[in-house]
């Protein structure tokens, strides 16, 4: 079977935080796997499926990769480097405080090759058909949000409110999702609550439509597949949910076909 021609990107999967920055980065394991989009590397490890697929083992808190070079504290504690989670959690010492020379090493090492991947892909792979750009969310808004404590959908896209990828297209995806996933209408969202990050935004329709791709995470971070005292998923769990979105990927692409 041919490789569906699309771009898989997976920017909050990661756990590492590199060792040079022993005793200075205090997140504890936990505020690390509460920050990121945990097990997203699985789930969305379509790399056998789609022609291009990209991932990091550099953790959110370290660098974030859906966020601008120039989206930094103290405008943002939360932006691209973070001297605070999103869930207001302290990230560095305070006597060892992010500095600029810190920001500008971790955006050198980690986001300016991954972005760089990005682009060379975008200008030189001529047939790839759409991109998606995935994460996992957190079944409530947390505090931060301008929603906060309301549940979330199961699944949302966003696509710029038609910037990135035409509705239509958004919405077959929505429809595939739905069937594969045995899924009400109303359980897949179009830009609600994200319209998609800085990734989607920066690179979609220029020219590859892009679509972000929101997972929440009660399909796999509750019982009976979580366990919170290690922080472990059931691998089945993982790999029916990786199965499910690869048949789902697939449907939309014959959607699409049918549709043109």
């Amino acid at each position: 079977m041919a490789p569906l021609p699309c771009l898989i990107t997976v920017p909050h999967g990661g756990t590492q935080v590199p060792g040079f920055l022993a005793g200075r980065f205090i997140l504890s394991e936990r505020d690390v796997f509460d920050d990121i989009d945990a097990c997203t590397r699985g789930i969305y490890d379509l790399s056998d499926l789609v022609m291009v697929w990209k991932d990091t083992d550099i953790a959110r808190p370290v660098v974030d990769l859906n966020r601008g070079r120039e989206d930094r504290p103290p405008t943002n504690p939360d932006g691209v480097v973070k001297t605070h989670t999103c869930f207001n959690v302290p990230v560095y010492d305070p006597q060892q405080p992010l500095d600029d020379a810190l920001a500008d090493d971790l955006i050198h090492k980690y986001h300016q090759p991954f972005h760089s991947f990005i682009e060379s892909v975008v200008k030189l792979r001529h047939d790839l058909r759409i991109a998606f750009d995935c994460h996992s969310m957190s079944e409530f808004a947390p505090p931060v949000a301008n929603d906060a404590g309301q549940p979330r959908p199961t699944f949302c896209l966003g696509n710029r409110f038609g910037d990135s990828c035409p509705d239509a297209v958004a919405r077959m995806l929505a429809t595939s999702l739905c069937r594969v996933f045995e899924l009400e209408e109303k359980e897949v969202t179009l830009n609600q609550p994200f319209a998609g990050g800085y990734i989607t935004r920066r690179y979609g329709g220029r020219p590859l439509p892009w679509i972000q791709i929101e997972m929440n995470r009660k399909l796999y971070l509750k019982d009976p597949w979580f366990d919170t005292d290690t922080r472990t998923v059931d691998p089945d769990r993982l790999a029916f949910l990786r199965n499910r979105m690869g048949a789902a990927l697939r449907l939309f692409f014959e959607l699409w076909d049918d549709s043109r």
